[in-house]
């Protein structure tokens, strides 16, 4: 008889054990899917008068990326969205339709629904302290008086996600600035502008496939 009750006790365990391994092999699954999903998020106002602004380069950055790549954006919750794929991650695009300082609200928002990590978050903003075109990416930081920022850091309650500044100058005279962050970009500027979009779209892939460190390295300065 002891064989015949070795038998059945032997099946709860190796039941156990078949579950545990099917859960872990799940949950791997699940984490490699997590890391392979990227929002990418241009920052800038909705509304045709400001399309060519310097202060909606983040916008032009997508819609530099998906238009070479032949995706397009749909009106979704809180936004636009499209999505591009490259080597195995995919990337969803999201242009914000809350205007400037309401940004956060959107961001939240498709995080959760994509279920995509705060580390898979890159933020896209101009910059006045940077030259035009330059490029800097950073792990974290405060607004830097970005008004969109501003508000993503209250919304998320933390500073602790990429941000890409892409330079705009400040070559505006004492009591400009608005009209300068809101103006079109000058006939010099549009001319290298095309050029500097490209990098831009390279760094957005290089976020989603060599990593953070090695996209800082490789293109902060340029």
């Amino acid at each position: 008889m002891n064989w015949f009750s070795n038998l059945f006790q032997s099946k709860p365990t190796e039941t156990v054990d078949s579950m545990k391994s099917e859960i872990d092999d799940n949950l791997i699954k699940n984490i490699e899917t997590l890391s392979k999903k990227f929002l990418i998020v241009g920052l800038g106002n909705i509304g045709a008068e400001y399309v060519n602004t310097r202060h909606n380069i983040g916008f032009k950055i997508l819609e530099f990326l998906a238009n070479k790549e032949s995706v397009a954006f749909e009106t979704v919750k809180l936004g636009a969205l499209a999505q591009y794929k490259f080597k195995g991650r995919t990337f969803f695009l999201l242009k914000p339709n809350t205007y400037m300082n309401l940004s956060g609200k959107a961001v939240q928002y498709w995080l959760d629904k994509e279920n995509i990590p705060q580390e898979n978050l890159l933020v896209i903003t101009d910059d006045l302290n940077l030259p035009f075109g330059s490029i800097r990416i950073k792990p974290k930081g405060s607004d830097g008086g970005h008004n969109g920022l501003k508000n993503i850091n209250i919304v998320l309650n933390t500073q602790q996600y990429a941000r890409f500044r892409f330079g705009i100058s400040d070559e505006f005279k004492k009591g400009q600035q608005i009209s300068y962050v809101l103006g079109d970009w000058d006939e010099a500027e549009k001319a290298k502008l095309s050029e500097r979009l490209e990098l831009a779209s390279e760094v957005i892939r290089s976020f989603g496939t060599a990593g953070l460190e090695n996209t800082m390295t490789t293109f902060n300065g340029k």
